[in-house]
């Protein structure tokens, strides 16, 4: 007998649609299983023959051919032990099932219960958009699919619950009705615990209303890794649709805490700078996302940006600027999605004392040089807040609390409700004023007559590049959106100048003036 079962795939985080059929015929025992699996799909006979086993069914007698369609496209991990299983007891005849309209997924243990998958929510979403109107998967997977409309998802917690739904009619709870809740969110540091360093929280807060780069540069000590560590108690939650993006991303890389519906906080991601270019960009086999999707809608923290490997710095530079990532290899190709805040913190010099106050660079400058000419000049103009952090005072650190996050918050929620409103009216797809593009820039960042005079006078006197040039002006936009003014000022201007003097400071002196 012949019998189909609809199953998902996932490739990326794009999930699809995959049909596992299973013909029994009579003949001598053996087992098939084609459709291009990988090994532990081939794998998957051990499990299922185990199942079925524990769970006092029998086996089929006979050749059993299973194929996994579309047969061109790779499958890969354990998620169709599931389908295979009831594929098999169905085409047997030891069992009426009618699984029409209904998606399994989920790797089963030896006893019949069913582990985890990663993916889950791409591949509930891919159901719901096919068509699909029910979705059985592991207990830990049901709250991946809480929040989607369209479609019933049913956490289940053994085959054999399966089996007595579709035989004997006991019904089962949608994963809706069980409540799955969100992930919880760790402790966020407040920014009250920072003293001192004033311009550098400003220019966190202005990084946080318009969701653009910051570079931290400063002596070892100064606070850099606290102010970036803060970053995500003073940005906005995740929209729904946000966080949908962000929580397929964290489950198809498996890093989605198991029993969690979708997350709500923006997520913060600081890699160790010995990390390789696929970690920190993807790849694999097939192609995962890595560190810079894992932070999507969120922040990436690199410390000691220098430290890190040429090549994986440079990996930042497309995904910075696209919002996107694509990752092309012989066993595939996938597209992430990687808008984020990057945080970047470095010492001025390798001995970190470069203009201290107190204490003296032992730095000789053509080591000096060689340390700065590891971040490249495409990278440092992808970075559109510069900030440097002196040595803070002995009266700073014994004086009151600085301002707290929440407050810092609402000015922030009060800039981001500015853009928003500004670009849904007109139905631009832009979240937030750094992802303008060159027309964007030219409509929504109207300057003010002695804003233009200072900007043109800025752009000639410091030597721009005509990226720079739209950066400042990007987060011009958002010092006036944090003001509460429509055209950009001359004081916004000033302050987005201000932002972008260390790169001249540090990456172009006269090796003989060091």
């Amino acid at each position: 007998m012949f019998c189909s079962v609809l199953s998902m795939g996932i490739s990326g985080i794009e999930g699809y649609m995959v049909t596992v059929e299973v013909d029994c015929q009579r003949g001598i025992d053996a087992f098939e299983l084609v459709g291009l699996p990988d090994a532990a799909v081939r794998e998957s006979r051990e499990r299922v023959r185990s199942a079925i086993k524990n769970l006092e069914m029998e086996w089929p007698k006979g050749r059993v051919l299973v194929n996994l369609a579309p047969a061109d496209t790779r499958k890969t991990g354990p998620i169709y032990d599931l389908p295979i299983l009831l594929g098999l007891l169905a085409a047997s005849g030891s069992r009426q099932l009618d699984l029409a309209g209904c998606a399994f997924i989920g790797e089963l243990s030896l006893n019949g219960r069913l582990r985890p998958v990663a993916g889950a929510l791409s591949m509930i979403l891919a159901a719901e958009q096919a068509g699909i109107r029910k979705v059985f998967l592991p207990m830990e997977n049901g709250g991946e699919g809480s929040a989607i409309p369209g479609i019933e998802v049913y956490p289940v917690s053994s085959a054999g619950e399966i089996l007595d739904h579709f035989l004997n009619g006991k019904p089962l709870p949608t994963a809706r009705e069980l409540r799955f809740a969100p992930p919880p969110a760790p402790p966020v540091p407040d920014f009250a615990d920072v003293r001192g360093q004033e311009n550098a929280k400003r220019a966190m807060e202005v990084a946080a209303a318009g969701g653009h780069n910051i570079l931290l540069i400063g002596p070892p000590g100064t606070g850099k890794s606290m102010l970036a560590k803060r970053m995500p108690s003073i940005l906005p939650g995740l929209t729904f649709r946000e966080a949908v993006e962000t929580t397929r991303v964290h489950s198809a890389a498996g890093v989605l805490p198991y029993g969690a519906s979708l997350l709500e906080a923006p997520p913060f991601r600081a890699p160790h700078h010995t990390i390789s270019p696929a970690g920190l960009a993807g790849g694999g086999v097939p192609p995962g996302p890595g560190e810079i999707s894992l932070a999507h809608n969120g922040v990436l923290f690199l410390d000691e940006l220098p430290e890190f490997p040429k090549a994986a710095m440079e990996s930042l530079r497309q995904p910075l600027e696209d919002g996107t990532i694509t990752i092309s290899r012989s066993a595939g190709r996938s597209t992430f999605p990687s808008n984020i805040i990057l945080i970047a913190a470095m010492n001025p010099c390798p001995c970190g004392y470069f203009g201290h106050p107190t204490r003296k660079c032992r730095c000789s400058p053509v080591r000096m040089a060689v340390y700065l000419s590891r971040i490249s000049g495409p990278l440092l103009d992808r970075l559109d807040i510069h900030v440097e952090m002196p040595p803070v005072e002995y009266g700073e650190l014994s004086a009151a609390p600085g301002e707290a996050s929440s407050r810092i918050r609402q000015r922030v929620e009060a800039a981001r409700a500015r853009q928003r409103e500004r670009y849904d009216s007109l139905g631009v797809p832009v979240s937030c004023n750094a992802r303008l593009d060159s027309a964007g820039l030219r409509r929504y960042c109207q300057m003010t007559p002695e804003g233009e005079r200072m900007l043109h006078a800025a752009y000639d006197r410091l030597g721009l590049s005509g990226r720079s040039y739209d950066r400042i002006l990007r987060v011009s936009r958002t010092i006036a959106d944090l003001a509460g003014e429509d055209s950009i000022s001359a004081d916004a201007v000033a302050e987005a100048v201000q932002y972008r003097n260390l790169d001249r400071k540090y990456w172009q002196p006269d090796l003989r003036d060091l």
